[in-house]
């Protein structure tokens, strides 16, 4: 068994199983730009996504229904700059993989793992912004604090269950045309497409109708279409509908091209992987890995009760620094700081979901 994992490891370096052949000779600037959007991609990931937790776990007002779903997703992101990124990150820096035949399998699982988890659970996230500006009524029912938590344990077994046939049909192969080891689209074209269309194009639909659905909903109350309905839609729930629209948006332009190169890959392996460019598919590839840093510069940047959280919590951070530092210095302890009205004020800021 220890043979064969050596043989397929030695082979997909050789030739991946995502077509095109072993990379050769790459320019020195190609590797290094690579590895810093890799490394800039790992530190925002962390401290973004770590941020997001905090924020969620430190405020009570923010811990509600919806949240359960933006915390899931902040997870997701998580998986992939803790252990994937940093192999991928070692195998530019050695210009190959040498990590061995487990860590490649293990990492390209858990890339698997990381990407369903995140389109699953933006599809939850737009259910549960469908149900709560158009249908309010029913929504503390349906998404009560045990439902919630219930929703977010399907989604995660559902991605298991989406991501464990990659390990018995061996299609998580290392291709040195982007450092990694990633599902490989042309080792089953049938494969290959039922992923596409029921791991991306399918959560897509669900969630440009829950979308469409609230925008249509949007423009009858701002034209006042039916005055007589009064739907729970207040200006902050509109910006929150705002930001997790965005964060949908920027997830389907950084997965699309991926995901439509495999329908071309898996419709045509023999044709279609020699006509596809190089830095077409490498380009593709770093979008998507990108893409995982994304969501929590979106909440800071669009949420205002977010980036008062993320204000808090790196403020009481530095705030403990300094205390720490000059106490030592001073040794006695005298240090005299003056309350942040952040945290003075705490009980008057409200923050809602996302």
């Amino acid at each position: 068994m220890k043979g064969n994992s050596s043989a397929l490891l030695n082979a997909s370096q050789q030739g991946p199983g995502g077509g095109g052949g072993a990379a050769g000779p790459r320019p020195s600037w190609l590797a290094s730009t690579l590895a810093f959007i890799l490394i800039f991609t790992i530190v925002v990931d962390i401290l973004g996504n770590l941020l997001v937790i905090l924020s969620v776990y430190r405020n009570k007002k923010l811990r509600n229904a919806g949240n359960i779903f933006v915390v899931s997703l902040a997870v997701a992101d998580l998986v992939v700059a803790v252990y994937p990124y940093p192999l991928v990150l070692t195998s530019i820096l050695h210009d190959g993989w040498n990590l061995g035949y487990l860590h490649c399998q293990v990492s390209g699982f858990l890339m698997g793992l990381s990407v369903i988890g995140s389109i699953f659970n933006i599809t939850g996230i737009a259910i549960n912004r469908y149900c709560y500006i158009c249908h309010s009524l029913r929504y503390d029912r349906l998404y009560s604090n045990k439902n919630s938590l219930c929703c977010v344990l399907l989604i995660w077994v559902l991605t298991l269950a989406a991501i464990a046939p990659n390990l018995r049909i061996g299609t998580l192969q290392y291709d040195p045309r982007i450092y990694s080891c990633t599902f490989a689209q042309s080792v089953s074209s049938a494969y290959t497409i039922a992923v596409v269309v029921f791991h991306f194009l399918v959560p897509m639909v669900i969630v440009v109708f829950c979308y469409l659905r609230i925008w249509i909903l949007v423009l009858q109350v701002r034209r006042r279409v039916k005055p007589d309905h009064k739907p729970k839609l207040k200006p902050q729930d509109f910006r929150n509908f705002v930001t997790m629209f965005v964060v949908f948006v920027l997830f389907a332009i950084c997965w699309a091209p991926l995901n439509l190169i495999g329908l071309a890959v898996a419709s045509d392996p023999a044709g279609m992987v020699p006509r596809i460019p190089e830095w077409l598919f490498v380009a593709s590839y770093y979008m998507a890995y990108f893409n995982s840093c994304l969501n929590a510069i979106i909440y800071g940047l669009l949420n205002q009760n977010f980036r008062k959280e993320y204000r808090r919590i790196i403020v009481s951070l530095c705030t403990a620094r300094m205390f720490f530092v000059e106490s030592t210095n001073d040794g006695a302890g005298r240090v005299k700081c003056k309350p942040s009205p952040l945290r003075t004020n705490n009980h008057l800021i409200k923050v809602d979901s996302v």
